[in-house]
């Protein structure tokens, strides 16, 4: 008896499935746009973006003017970051704003067209043109809405972002150091990267990093040194080393740091008697 009731309702379910479909294909070559914007909203409200966005994609420029023109360009885009079609939902919602400043919407889509950017930033070592497009964007809605619902959830995306272009710059110093053993040309430039990531990123997560690499090229390039710049290099390696101490005294580098704090007052001390 419960199997044959289970097989009625499969059976039930598979034809409203089938006249829905049915009935939405018949839709969608209506030339009435009533039928199409009806459906449209009904699949919207129910969670059938995929469908619902295919019928928006035909309304949406038939609507431009008309009172209901609104709410179709938010739905419409809103459809597309629904169905994680981010590039065009960023574009909508960009095109929403610019059509509709006034709107009760318009925060929720210049957070919604920041968030589309966000999620196409991608992981930290590929072109990060989209992550700059995506904190120029959430940067604007920021400054615009500081009382935003939205506010906190924008300046942890922004702060996320703002971390993967700290760590890109970061490895790219990185391994111009790990290049530089073996040319001195590309420590110096090695230096110049990290001083520059330290300067331009004074409250980066990865400062702490950026210190501690700085003493290991500076040691490296002072060993490697002539005589003639050597003492000047093992100086500058060993204000790294402060520098690293001053910031963070409990680094987790300082292990590493004592070592080649070590060998540089070595040096220091070799070199000293040398010239005594």
């Amino acid at each position: 008896m419960f199997l044959r009731m289970r097989s009625i309702l499969l059976l039930c379910l598979a034809a409203v499935a089938l006249a829905s479909c049915s009935e939405y294909q018949k839709v969608l070559k209506e030339t009435d746009l009533k039928p199409k914007y009806d459906m449209a909203e009904k699949l919207y409200n129910e969670g059938d973006y995929k469908r619902a966005v295919r019928l928006f994609e035909q309304i949406a420029p038939k609507y431009v003017g008309r009172p209901q023109g609104e709410r179709v360009m938010f739905f419409f885009a809103d459809s597309y970051f629904k169905t994680k079609d981010y590039y065009l939902a960023g574009y909508q919602f960009e095109r929403f704003m610019k059509s509709y400043p006034r709107s009760d919407k318009i925060q929720e889509a210049g957070f919604l067209g920041a968030k589309s950017y966000y999620m196409l930033s991608p992981r930290y070592s590929l072109d990060q043109s989209d992550t700059d497009k995506a904190l120029s964007k959430l940067q604007v809605f920021i400054n615009t809405y500081p009382e935003s619902e939205y506010f906190e959830e924008a300046n942890a995306m922004a702060a996320e972002l703002t971390a993967k272009k700290e760590k890109k710059e970061l490895e790219i110093a990185k391994q111009l150091n790990k290049l530089g053993e073996f040319n001195l040309p590309i420590l110096v430039s090695a230096i110049t990267a990290l001083d520059n990531f330290i300067t331009d990123n004074p409250g980066s997560i990865y400062r702490e990093d950026a210190l501690y690499y700085r003493i290991e090229a500076a040691t490296h390039l002072a060993m490697n040194s002539t005589e003639d710049k050597k003492q000047e290099r093992l100086q500058d390696a060993m204000s790294s080393y402060n520098n690293l101490m001053r910031y963070f005294p409990e680094s987790k580098f300082k292990k590493d740091a004592d070592k080649l704090s070590e060998k540089i007052r070595e040096e220091m001390n070799v070199d000293d008697s040398i010239s005594k």
